[in-house]
């Protein structure tokens, strides 16, 4: 949103310190064996997302082991935030399901289509 009376050249962001988490279901799974990859991670979630959302389309995610996020990068109203982009990003494009395995190794943001 652009601020044209008191700053016409700069976009107005409201940045928030941490992620709103309403309307949003989260789900944590702990595994007795540490899951082995970042595939087995993705296919528990999305098993999981199907089951609960009958049918799911993964948004963003967090790869601890790798230390990659996808999206990788947020807007120009993200730089500075301190939520990690695909938060913003899953949060702003409607996330309604976030499942964490093994405590934030990795994590997947899905949104229920119909």
């Amino acid at each position: 949103m652009k601020d044209t009376e008191n700053h016409p050249s700069e976009f107005v962001c409201k940045l928030r310190a941490e992620p709103d988490y309403s309307g949003v279901t989260i789900i944590e799974i702990e595994q007795e064996v540490p899951i082995q990859d970042f595939n087995a991670a993705k296919q528990l979630a999305d098993d999981k997302a199907e089951t609960l959302l009958e049918s799911a389309m993964l948004l963003a995610f967090h790869d601890g082991d790798k230390g990659f996020d996808s999206p990788q990068h947020g807007d120009e109203c993200h730089a500075g935030s301190p939520i990690p982009a695909y938060i913003d990003y899953a949060l702003s494009h409607g996330a309604t399901l976030k499942i964490d395995i093994d405590k934030g190794r990795f994590i997947f943001f899905y949104l229920a289509v119909a």
